[in-house]
């Protein structure tokens, strides 16, 4: 037996099945694109630890910034302040979009969006929250209340959280009303509308909370017609419109945010994942005024804002902002999608090409258009064999998520590409 089959049959014994790996694969190391198994097999990470690792594994000047914090002090636990964590706010409110200049910091995309929905309800006084089928929001109860990108994530777990609703979301190539971009009247829209006069009256909802990129759900962008429909809908309503930009955030998309592609601001932003390269890190952002509804006491964390985390969060920004790894990322994801559709020209079994930047969704599909989970899986599972890690996502799970770190060289993309290129060579 080798040492990852001991590592895998000792990890059966302590860690409950409930946790998924999407690969049988162990790791001793992480550098920049490439983890190393403990047998010396190398392979290029273009997972980023679940759109994580913006910056790659073990960044030099995120591990410096770490261990600079670590031997000053680890934990605050709520008790007091600290320059690190105030600093590492400011930053991040910083290149977040304007108006949205107040957070409370947690420790994961799920924290960030209970945090969300708590101040929602508690800064409006309503009950109400929509959000849209596909969605993945996390798995604690309040999250897994608002997704829907799977009904196994909600089974055995009912009831939920009241006063939830669900609307479609905008996934333009499975239009959920069967229409075509170019005949689109936005009936995703008018359906919303429609739950605020049949279902639930808009002066009870205080909060539409979106994926302005759908993440697990498929990675699917908005539409920007749809999300200023969205905006001009909440403003008319009094209404707080939330996007959780939890998978799409720190340059992930070419821009800071996948807001900022849209020109929408939302009262209140989700962030996490990407902020802290690994460290466990995320926040609740909004704008001053709202926040200011949110009493003292009304939430609170012991873990969230932890100055080492903050400390990373503070040398994330600094690498994608001095890298110009924003711009280098719209660039790339360009040249990728450019490639990719050279591919699709080649192999029908690509049926959808869409995103931004470095968060490209790839749908595979049959003869007749239906999701091609099995395709998808063979591809994944040829180009690990061949040192390339991607994941997959969607409800069949027929979707390839495109997500390497952003500082990837143009030499290892090319190498994923011709890896990638030859796995759907494979399926003829």
């Amino acid at each position: 037996m080798n040492n990852r089959e001991q590592i895998v049959q000792r990890a059966a014994e302590v860690i409950t099945p409930a946790l998924h790996l999407y690969y049988p694969v162990t790791i001793a190391r992480g550098r920049g694109i490439y983890v190393e198994s403990p047998d010396g097999k190398s392979y290029m990470d273009f997972s980023s630890g679940l759109a994580v690792l913006n910056v790659g594994h073990c960044h030099p000047r995120v591990v410096a910034a770490a261990e600079r914090q670590l031997k000053e002090f680890i934990h605050t636990g709520g008790v007091y302040y600290n320059e690190v964590s105030l600093e590492a706010a400011q930053r991040l409110v910083a290149v977040t979009p304007a108006g949205l200049d107040m957070l409370f910091f947690s420790n994961s995309g799920a924290e960030a969006v209970e945090g969300a929905l708590k101040l929602a309800r508690y800064a409006t006084g309503r009950q109400g929250i929509i959000s849209f089928t596909g969605a993945f929001h996390g798995r604690t109860l309040g999250a897994l209340s608002v997704t829907t990108s799977a009904s196994r994530y909600r089974k055995r777990y009912h009831p939920l959280l009241p006063s939830v609703y669900h609307s479609p979301y905008p996934y333009c190539y499975r239009c959920p009303f069967a229409q075509t971009p170019q005949r689109c009247e936005l009936d995703c829209l008018r359906h919303l509308e429609s739950i605020l006069v049949s279902t639930i009256p808009p002066e009870e909802v205080a909060a539409i909370i979106i994926e302005p990129v759908l993440g697990e759900g498929g990675y699917v962008p908005a539409p920007v017609r749809f999300l200023a429909g969205l905006r001009r809908l909440c403003d008319q309503h009094g209404i707080l419109l939330v996007f959780d930009e939890v998978q799409s955030g720190l340059g992930r998309t070419g821009e800071w945010f996948a807001a900022d592609h849209y020109g929408v601001t939302p009262d209140i932003m989700t962030v996490a994942k990407g902020i802290a390269s690994g460290f466990p890190l995320s926040a609740v952002v909004a704008g001053k005024e709202l926040m200011s509804r949110w009493a003292p006491g009304a939430h609170g964390t012991t873990f969230g804002g932890n100055p080492v985390s903050c400390a990373a969060a503070l040398a994330t920004i600094d690498v994608v902002a001095e890298e110009g790894l924003r711009e280098k990322t719209a660039a790339a994801g360009a040249r990728v999608m450019e490639r990719l559709r050279e591919l699709a020209g080649r192999h029908p079994v690509i049926g959808d090409l869409r995103g931004f930047g470095y968060m490209i969704g790839i749908e595979f599909v049959d003869g007749k258009g239906n999701p091609n989970g099995a395709a998808c899986n063979k591809v994944l599972d040829f180009c690990l064999s061949q040192g390339l890690i991607l994941i997959n996502c969607a409800p069949e799970r027929n979707v390839i998520r495109f997500i390497p770190p952003l500082n990837t060289a143009e030499e290892e993309l090319e190498q994923a590409l011709a890896i990638f290129a030859k796995a759907l060579e494979s399926l003829r």
